[in-house]
């Protein structure tokens, strides 16, 4: 397909991934809340009266939602894709011919070179 748009999609899958990270990474146990990073107040002051559980999962919920999405699509590019070649055997007479026609043909001396060749120069 587009090379440009599934590097775009790569580019988002990549950033929801680093993102999925943080999140989890932010996430404590079931006992521990945001307040434990932030300080004893922070979980109500920064993300309401909800508390971040809430925030956290959702943010994180996106972030998959967005990398799942991404993975399909860069899958759907890469299905849809032509295979370059079968076999490295396929390939083999091919590169034989080629490979006697280009000694044969460096083989054999220019017009050139056979003219330099036998034209002396006076000294």
């Amino acid at each position: 397909m587009n090379t440009s748009l599934a590097t775009l999609v790569m580019i988002v899958q990549v950033i929801s991934a680093l993102v999925i990270v943080g999140l989890v990474l932010l996430q404590h146990g079931k006992g521990a809340d945001m307040g434990a990073s932030f300080g004893s107040g922070a979980s109500g002051s920064l993300f309401g009266a909800t508390g971040s559980s809430n925030f956290l999962s959702k943010s994180t919920a996106v972030a998959v939602a967005v990398f799942f999405i991404a993975t399909l699509i860069l899958t759907s590019f890469g299905a849809n894709k032509a295979p370059s070649s079968v076999g490295v055997m396929d390939n083999l007479p091919a590169a034989k011919a080629s490979a006697s026609a280009t000694a044969a043909v460096s083989a054999a001396p220019s017009a050139s070179a056979t003219a330099s060749q036998t034209t002396e120069i006076p000294k």
